[in-house]
């Protein structure tokens, strides 16, 4: 698609073909509905959406009489430079799925950058193969291992604040892990090839698990009312469910103090697990800050 035919369309066209480019690349359909629910418009406009699409931008789309929609062709390139973070937080929070555009905020607004960033062909791969529910075959370089080829069942993406990962079904190990995108080479979803039972997302304990864990003022903190108000306490008390298979991320990133005698220092841990046996079978309890698991052993990282 050239410039020059796309600065020609609306910008209501743009923000539809753009959503059509979303959709396809990362979760591998669309239909003429989604268009119809998304934008409030009629079917008839829905199919020139898909159809000027299709001529404007040859190859990427595919019509699969079949499943009766579109999916992703074979020859995809991209139309649309989506930065990382809009893809990620469209997959995430589902919204902001129009044309990227550069316009200056209404108020002066600084986020921190990331220091990594999932290539955008092969997270398309994994949310593909997420959505469609097929395994994916790949290029996987481990700190354990190194460089192997998997084959893995992905079904959900996790941030755990430093970077993206896939959990996922791994057939080499025949366990349940989590995969960092950014070491994933080579991607290629096994659209058709069935997905066994037990490598489901109901079939793993972690991520069913569910954890209530009780923050509280951290016991050498000088204005503990301070952070009761900060968090909304009641009595004293937050209480947050977590799943166990990213407790761990979520406490190190909220600096959570898991040590049983709060021993941790410096002006980040402003809370205090409140009792460290609530992560008792938590495997990923080894990454929050403090923690001693019953054999006192710790390890760098429980991602694979």
């Amino acid at each position: 698609m050239s410039n020059e035919r796309l600065a020609n369309l609306t910008q209501p066209q743009r923000d539809r073909l753009a959503f059509v480019e979303l959709r396809v690349r990362f979760i591998g359909e669309i239909r003429r509905q989604d268009l119809v629910s998304r934008f409030g418009i009629q079917s008839a406009a829905a199919t020139r959406d898909l159809a000027l699409y299709k001529e404007l931008a040859p190859g990427n789309i595919d019509y699969d009489s079949k499943g009766k929609s579109y999916v992703v062709g074979n020859d995809f390139h991209p139309v649309f430079d989506f930065p990382p973070e809009r893809v990620l937080a469209w997959l995430s929070q589902g919204f902001g799925d129009g044309e990227p555009t550069k316009i200056k905020s209404w108020i002066t607004c600084e986020i921190p950058s990331r220091l990594t960033q999932p290539g955008l062909d092969v997270l398309a791969c994994v949310t593909r193969a997420i959505n469609q529910e097929c395994p994916l075959k790949l290029i996987y370089h481990s700190l354990s291992s190194g460089e192997t080829e998997r084959e893995i069942v992905p079904f959900a993406l996790i941030d755990n604040g430093l970077r993206w990962h896939a959990r996922a079904f791994d057939r080499r190990s025949g366990d349940f892990r989590d995969f960092v995108i950014t070491r994933m080479k080579q991607p290629v979803v096994l659209k058709g090839e069935a997905v066994l039972p037990q490598e489901k997302s109901n079939q793993d304990i972690q991520w069913t698990r569910i954890v209530e864990v009780d923050l509280v003022p951290h016991p050498d903190a000088q204005r503990p009312e301070i952070a009761e108000m900060d968090y909304a306490m009641t009595a004293g008390v937050l209480k947050v469910k977590l799943r166990a298979a990213t407790a761990g991320y979520i406490l190190r990133q909220w600096s959570i103090d898991c040590s049983p005698d709060h021993s941790l220092r410096g002006p980040e841990y402003r809370l205090w697990l409140k009792d460290a046996l609530s992560l008792y079978g938590v495997k990923t309890a080894v990454l929050a800050p403090g923690y001693r698991s019953p054999d006192q052993s710790r390890i760098e990282d429980a991602c694979d």
